[in-house]
């Protein structure tokens, strides 16, 4: 829009660059009216900037509470990780481990079903529920993995592993490494019923963090490395 040359461009601009005009003309700011966004009704210009100033102070309000919501869920979720991290700890009995590393993920974490398996375990466990058989598949498998899996329940073997596998509708799989190596030596199974809890498009750090936690305690299951000589 322009007036015999002048654009609202030119006219904002003087405006802005003249803080004395409505100083100077100060009736206007009474009888400038602009409607309402909260209605078809006319305000004036001081009613709407004060419209605008509350509507970005409830936005300031909500992104304050947002913050707060966040900070409170990763308190909660730390305060977890540390009770289950101190439940491992407390576990003297290498072959208790499993057992107590499962029932206590499933507590604090509200996980409906899991389960774990670990493979090349020493001898001394070999008649522990962990240790039963697992495919080479499902070892190969686990190998492969360089993040955790989310995503529905495909007929992997590991579903098997749990109570119920026909009520499992999602699922993630934690592969468990020693150290660097490439290869799992374990898998850990968390399930759910609700197809939502583990989706494909959830972030895995977290559970990544989870692995790492349990493959460093489960480590003492495996038998020592073989002394290299020199």
């Amino acid at each position: 829009m322009s007036i015999q040359g002048i654009t609202e461009q030119d006219i904002a601009n003087y405006l802005a660059n003249t803080p004395g005009f409505f100083e100077r003309n100060a009736e206007l700011l009474a009888a400038i009216q602009l409607t309402s966004p909260h209605g078809q009704r006319a305000v004036s210009l001081q009613e709407r900037q004060m419209e605008m100033l509350r509507d970005k102070h409830k936005g300031l309000e909500h992104r304050i509470v947002e913050m707060i919501r966040h900070g409170q869920e990763n308190v909660a979720i730390a305060d977890k990780l540390h009770r289950w991290t101190r439940a491992i700890m407390l576990t003297t009995n290498p072959g208790d481990l499993p057992g107590v590393l499962v029932e206590e993920l499933k507590h604090q974490f509200l996980i409906p079903q899991a389960a774990i398996r670990v493979w090349g375990a020493a001898d001394a466990f070999g008649m522990l529920p962990f240790t039963q058989p697992v495919t080479d598949d499902a070892k190969s498998f686990a190998s492969s993995l360089t993040l955790p899996y989310c995503g529905v329940n495909s007929g992997f073997e590991a579903a098997s592993w749990l109570e119920d596998s026909r009520t499992v509708a999602s699922m993630a799989l934690i592969p468990l490494r020693s150290g660097v190596s490439p290869d799992a030596f374990g898998l850990l199974v968390l399930a759910s019923p609700d197809p939502t809890r583990y989706s494909a498009d959830m972030g895995t750090e977290f559970l990544a963090r989870i692995g790492e936690m349990a493959s460093a305690c489960l480590s003492r299951l495996l038998p020592p490395a073989p002394v290299r000589a020199d």
